[in-house]
């Protein structure tokens, strides 16, 4: 029905003749001369109906905003001075010969261009929504991105491979959706979480090199940056250890951002330990764009009398850290009460500082109501410990080390946006070196930081049992301007190590034979060393667009509930429906 996108009708066609199909954007009469502008998925050219052709003539006049409309014409120069340099398209104009009105439209629930429309409505009218050029572009984004990775990896060897979408349940650090049998009854699949187990056993069927763009799902508590469904891109590899992996991944992630961005990323990316982000960013995604960084006090605080910072100083799971701002002092205590009720959401019971106003002057240059409370000599060290000059304001956390870390570590983000600290656009970073385990109070039990089969950094697996606590994993994450963009490991690929694993995360024998008995069996028949990573391009794709919400690069995405406005799901089904899959529901309240 055409020969052009609309977006693609530029000078180089000139004098010639074309058809167009899209969407009237809009529509303007000028004196007897009707303008519409056409739009597709391309972009959107200016179509010029004349009185001289009638029958195109009135068919514009009975066009309004979203008609699906198609022009055939001739393009030519707009006149001088009517030119619109903001458009591809801008330099040009069709004359059209014909009009047909493809399909009407009825007035919108909302404007395209109205950018305050709220979120529930967009959601609700999605096939409205994504018309919109921004909302296009986004998703063209998308296709870009994962084209771009498919060719990539392929050109290194990797091979496309689906897994099954009706797996078994299996503990992935989230609540399942289940699916029951039919053929089965009181039996349920569920829904994967990720293709975890089943690439590993690709990798023991001797496909070294797997990838899959897979849709996952949790069932789990949603964020700006999670969804019930997303995709990942899947990557598993044979005969490759952690740097091997890391730096083929982060060439394929440099060379996709120049190709779909021109951006250059560093070459290497830096890398920085678990432990070291924690400490200097109370963050395992640090966002390295921001300068700010924590300081150690703990050791200048056990021995102070204010109980505030001695007590959790003299706690083993406690930490006293302190958050330099650069010329902070300029905060009034309106903006400082923001903060603390801001650091309140996460945690902490209140923030104290010190604003700096002269160095040299001692207790008497410091400003606030903690100052009295400290010697000083802790005074001094503390100045000089965290570099503090004139102007500087300095934020303290005195907690639970947890909750230090995530009350400043989010401060830390929110003073570098408020205050303009953001330094360069884009800044990766693998990170390193994770605990193996860590310790759940609640339950007195360790739990896999990452997923029961992501391997030690020791071969022994008497000297992980013996001291879980201090053992590193063989794990990464690569890190992009504060948001985790793809995590993976070496996997464990011998049995008495995996069996060892479970039994430290109170997996049984009994228990792990029933959930895993597949991959037991499959460990003891000639596994290869392996490992890989997931991207969650949901996320990538957000960050490359410059969006808060993986919502706005999904096509169809849920709301913070997990449910779809558009299609009003979740939703009952029929007693009939239930009856086949041995269901009875309980009578709700």
């Amino acid at each position: 029905m055409r020969s052009h996108y609309c977006g693609q009708v530029t000078e180089t066609l000139l004098d010639q003749d074309v058809t167009l199909c899209g969407w009237a954007h809009r529509r303007r009469d000028h004196g007897g001369v009707i303008f519409v502008d056409l739009r597709d998925r391309e972009g959107l050219v200016q179509v010029v109906i004349d009185p001289d052709v009638p029958d195109a003539f009135a068919s514009a006049e009975r066009v309004r905003n979203e008609y699906v409309l198609r022009v055939i014409g001739r393009v030519r120069r707009r006149p001088e001075g009517t030119e619109n340099p903001n458009l591809p398209t801008g330099a040009i104009e069709v004359l059209a010969r014909e009009l047909e009105i493809v399909n009407r439209a009825e007035p919108l629930p909302f404007q395209l261009d109205d950018d305050d429309t709220s979120e529930e409505v967009r959601l609700r009218y999605r096939y409205l929504d994504l018309r919109r050029p921004a909302m296009q572009e986004r998703l063209r984004l998308r296709a870009r991105v994962i084209g771009a990775l498919r060719r990539l990896l392929e050109e290194r060897g990797f091979l496309d491979i689906e897994t099954p979408m009706l797996t078994k349940a299996t503990p992935e650090g989230a609540r399942d959706y289940l699916v029951p049998s039919r053929t089965h009854p009181g039996s349920f699949f569920a829904l994967p979480q990720s293709p975890q187990l089943f690439k590993q056993l690709l990798m023991m069927a001797g496909f070294d090199r797997y990838y899959q763009v897979v849709r996952c799902f949790r069932d789990e508590d949603l964020r700006a940056d999670r969804q019930p469904e997303f995709t990942q891109l899947d990557i598993e590899t044979s005969f490759l250890d952690e740097q091997g992996i890391t730096d083929l991944m982060e060439d394929v992630i440099r060379r996709m951002f120049a190709e779909v961005l021109a951006v250059e990323l560093p070459n290497p990316f830096p890398r920085m330990p678990y432990e070291t982000a924690i400490q200097r960013y109370g963050s395992d995604k640090p966002d390295l764009r921001i300068p700010l960084e924590l300081t150690e006090l703990s050791d200048l605080m056990a021995g102070v009398e204010f109980k505030v910072f001695a007590n959790p100083a003299n706690d083993p799971n406690g930490r006293v850290a302190a958050l330099r701002v650069p010329d902070g002092g300029k905060l009034t205590r309106r903006e400082i009460d923001v903060y603390t009720e801001f650091v309140g959401r996460h945690g902490a019971k209140g923030l104290a500082y010190i604003k700096v106003n002269d160095v040299a002057a001692g207790r008497e240059g410091l400003q606030a109501p903690i100052v009295k409370f400290l010697p000083d000599e802790v005074l001094a060290k503390i100045l000089t410990r965290t570099g503090a000059e004139n102007g500087d304001l300095l934020f303290f956390g005195a907690d639970s080390a947890k909750v230090v870390n995530d009350a400043l570590g989010a401060l830390r983000i929110r003073l570098g946006h408020d205050l303009g600290l953001v330094k360069g656009e884009w800044a990766p970073l693998w990170v390193v070196n994770f605990p193996m385990f860590e310790w759940d109070e609640h339950d007195q039990r360790w739990n896999a930081l990452h997923h029961p089969f992501t391997a030690p950094r020791t071969d022994d697996p008497a000297e992980v049992q013996a001291n879980p606590g201090r053992c590193l994993s063989r794990a990464y994450d690569m890190v992009l301007n504060g948001s985790e963009i793809g995590g993976g490991s070496v996997r464990i690929h011998r049995q008495e190590m995996q069996n060892m694993v479970f039994e430290l995360l109170g997996i049984d024998a009994e228990e792990a034979r029933a959930k895993f008995g597949f991959l037991l069996d499959a460990l003891k028949f000639g596994c290869p060393p392996h490992g890989g990573l997931a991207f969650g391009l949901d996320r990538l794709v957000m960050l490359m667009a410059g969006v808060a919400s993986i919502r706005d690069v999904m096509a169809f995405p849920k709301t913070q509930s997990a449910a779809c406005l558009l299609t009003q799901a979740p939703a009952p089904v029929t007693e009939t429906q239930l009856r086949d899959l041995n269901i009875r529901l309980r009578r709700t309240p």
